[in-house]
């Protein structure tokens, strides 16, 4: 309480010398303003949205109009909305304060005077409306905006040194120019027609993202996570780094869950179905309480040996997450194995093929089963 008023009563005496110039004004090299925006996000990924919103309030009443206000809008509508659906009623706003923050961020003089901070708000606000694009499946969106992100992509690489969050973008590119293709075949013709990447170097240069980022930091821990429990098959690692966020953020749901699936594929039930019931009265997520009932599926499966009930949570989970899309095809593919795995224990061969089939057709990695 004591921190936010201090950023309060700094954003009233500042924002009278600020003034209008805020638009045109160098944010992040302004230590209040870093401080204010890295507490606000902190405060967003505890569910403390109230909180977060008055520090962003803050930051705008210190530089009205600047690009940055818009991106910390978007990011705040999307976790605030989480799921974020194209029929949530939010994902209007959502994507036209990230259209706004983009058109800002390319604009003169600002784009030229402060161009590392102009490129990294505008990739940040890419970055997030391609997730948004992706997870919803909405290819007419997908395309066109990658193809005009590259030329902004390539600069990144020059900036690194300015800002630590230029990482996640290096790091994202280097990694999976030469991991994707190789999951994927299909897209080797596609990633030679572009600079070569380094699957080593990616990871370094995410993990030093997720270690001083200012907008990116979770979500570089969060590509790391991804990308141990997926492109490497290193569920150790993966857990590691989903416990830090879970140990950092321990009332968000979306970094429970992906430590509690890290857990059960180290075959560590005790210690998953502890963190289930420790949030067993969390009930306002329902893509959590879908995955939940997956997770509950395993650990009666493998643990219990319960397989009447764990049959019936991979049902429940699977209709109840099967609504949500790209955001959760992964549990659902976790819990079609599992049917199939519990139709081979009865001896149904026909019906443990066609729940593997079903589970094969939304995973990517085919050794998830």
């Amino acid at each position: 309480m004591i921190s936010l008023l201090k950023h309060k009563i700094c954003s009233a005496a500042l924002a009278a010398v600020i003034g209008t110039s805020g638009i045109n004004a160098q944010i992040l090299h302004d230590s209040l303003a870093i401080s204010m925006i890295e507490d606000g996000i902190s405060n967003m990924y505890n569910l403390e949205y109230e909180k977060a919103n008055d520090l962003f309030i803050g930051i705008e009443q210190l530089y009205p109009g600047h690009p940055v206000n818009y991106l910390l809008k978007g990011i705040m509508t999307y976790y605030e909305n989480y799921p974020l659906l194209p029929s949530s009623p939010s994902h209007h706003l959502f994507e036209a304060d990230l259209r706004k923050c983009i058109e800002l961020s390319t604009q003169k003089p600002y784009s030229e005077n402060y161009e590392a901070e102009s490129l990294l708000t505008n990739l940040c606000a890419r970055g997030l409306l391609l997730t948004y694009y992706t997870n919803n499946n909405l290819s007419r969106n997908v395309i066109p905006l990658t193809a005009s992100t590259y030329k902004y992509m390539k600069r990144s690489f020059d900036f690194v040194s300015v800002f630590a969050d230029f990482y996640f973008f290096t790091g994202t590119y280097n990694y999976y120019w030469e991991a994707y293709p190789r999951v994927h075949p299909v897209y080797r013709p596609l990633a030679s027609l572009f600079p070569g990447g380094d699957r080593i170097k990616g990871l370094h240069e995410l993990e030093t993202s997720a270690q001083q980022s200012i907008f990116v930091s979770v979500e570089s821990y969060s590509r790391l996570i991804s990308i141990y429990a997926g492109f490497e098959n290193n569920y150790l690692l993966a857990s590691l780094y989903s416990k830090t966020l879970t140990d950092e953020y321990p009332v968000n749901p979306l970094f429970r869950s992906d430590h509690i699936k890290n857990l059960l594929f180290l075959h560590e039930y005790d210690l998953a179905e502890n963190l289930i019931e420790d949030s067993r009265e969390d009930k306002g997520n329902s893509l959590y309480s879908a995955q939940i009932l997956i997770f509950n599926g395993i650990i009666q499966e493998k643990k219990y040996k319960n397989y009447t009930l764990a049959k019936q949570f991979y049902e429940d989970g699977i209709s109840a997450g099967l609504p949500f899309g790209d955001y959760n095809k992964e549990f659902c593919a976790y819990g079609y194995f599992g049917l199939s795995r519990i139709s081979e224990y009865y001896g149904d061969q026909t019906g443990s093929r066609a729940y593997r089939k079903k589970g094969l057709d939304l995973t990517d990695f085919k050794e998830f089963n």
